[in-house]
């Protein structure tokens, strides 16, 4: 099954049935579930899309979430890292990821704590004469294989798989994708989530997705 509204900017190519999930505090279910357990976890998410009729889940940009409570990863002793920066896409483990745009590797590594991104590639854009990165977490480390800085990918390229747990940082399987216009001197990782003070600050250089997807019903 692959993933058509990864890569195709146009609304009339969006293909397959999707469903929008919420991971935020208004969710009830989220109250009832173990979420530290992963195939609990797992179960729920796969669950909404097989009662959706489904075959992918999505959404989340500037969703403020309480699933990150899992983690010791997003909890730290000041303020806890709660307002997600990019899309998720749920689907299944060995899902092909497309590149919407031309570019290059900007870097990749596997960020293998749990909670984390598991193993993750940064492509880098010019738009409009302008710099934009884009991120695809939770890959299979497979992925990462051939990969070297500077790498060219080309549009609807094939540049990776949404990978299995635990080996995607311990999460149900899904892709997160995010833009960034500013890598703020990181490589192979960025936030892609972020505290409620520092909202204001990465939705400034994190725009929306869907800007680019124009997946639609998604905002």
């Amino acid at each position: 099954m692959l993933l058509p509204f990864l890569f195709q900017k146009d609304a009339h190519q969006v293909k397959a049935p999707y469903v929008v999930l919420d991971f935020s505090a208004t969710n009830p279910d989220l109250a009832t579930l173990d979420l530290t357990d992963t195939v609990t976890f797992t179960d729920y998410v796969f669950g909404k899309l097989r009662e959706a009729g489904a075959q992918v889940g999505m959404g989340g940009y500037n969703e403020q979430r309480v699933i990150y409570r899992r983690s010791a990863h997003f909890n730290t002793a000041e303020e806890p890292r709660e307002i997600h920066l990019g899309i998720d896409f749920w689907a299944e483990a060995g899902t092909p990821v497309y590149a919407p745009l031309a570019g290059n590797v900007h870097s990749f590594q596997d960020n293998d704590h749990f909670g984390d991104y598991g193993p993750t590639i940064i492509l880098e854009h010019t738009v409009d004469g302008k710099p934009l990165y884009s991120l695809y977490g939770h890959l299979t480390r497979s992925s990462l294989e051939g990969l070297y800085v500077g790498k060219r990918v080309e549009e609807n390229e094939q540049i990776a798989e949404i990978g299995p747990y635990p080996e995607n940082g311990d999460w149900p399987p899904h892709l997160h994708f995010q833009l960034m216009t500013d890598m703020l001197g990181s490589e192979g990782d960025f936030p892609g989530v972020c505290s409620v003070s520092d909202r204001a600050k990465f939705l400034a250089i994190c725009p929306n997705p869907n800007d680019l997807l124009g997946i639609p019903g998604l905002s």
